[in-house]
């Protein structure tokens, strides 16, 4: 699990992340941008910020459930959206799939993703402990 921590004397996150994460020992995984498109590539939750959230999560879940990981040890996410005035819903969402110490986080605001049709997309780097690993690559 990350162990993610907030630092007297420097402002304290005000949603679901902490400061800073340390990594723990295991193999990481860089998990590339998310956005939210179900199995066959639809998108999900068109205008609706929370639904996005969601897929997206739930799509980053699965990868790490496939490699024998969890929401738990993901150290850090960068989250691109489209409309920053959409963050307590996003955050709202995210304690569904995070408990603390939460992870490191970025939340960048960006003019358009690939679909304008998509709001939200969220990239992650986790550690796996190595006796959990689950070799998915030769799937």
């Amino acid at each position: 699990m990350a162990q993610g921590f907030n630092v007297p004397g420097v402002v304290e996150p005000f949603g679901i992340f902490s400061s800073a994460a340390w990594q723990p020992e295991g193999r990481v995984l860089h998990i590339s941008g998310h956005v939210s498109q179900d199995a066959a590539g639809r998108t999900v939750g068109k205008g609706d910020m929370a639904a996005q959230t969601r897929q997206v999560l739930e799509n980053i879940r699965d990868v790490l459930t496939s490699v024998g990981g969890n929401m738990a040890d993901i150290t850090k996410v960068t989250v691109f959206v489209t409309d920053v005035a959409e963050i307590a819903e996003i955050h709202t969402v995210r304690s569904e799939f995070f408990s603390k110490p939460y992870p490191a986080s970025t939340l960048v605001q960006v003019a358009q993703l690939i679909d304008p049709d998509w709001l939200i997309e969220i990239e992650a780097v986790a550690v796996i402990p190595i006796d959990r690993i689950k070799d998915s690559a030769n799937k």
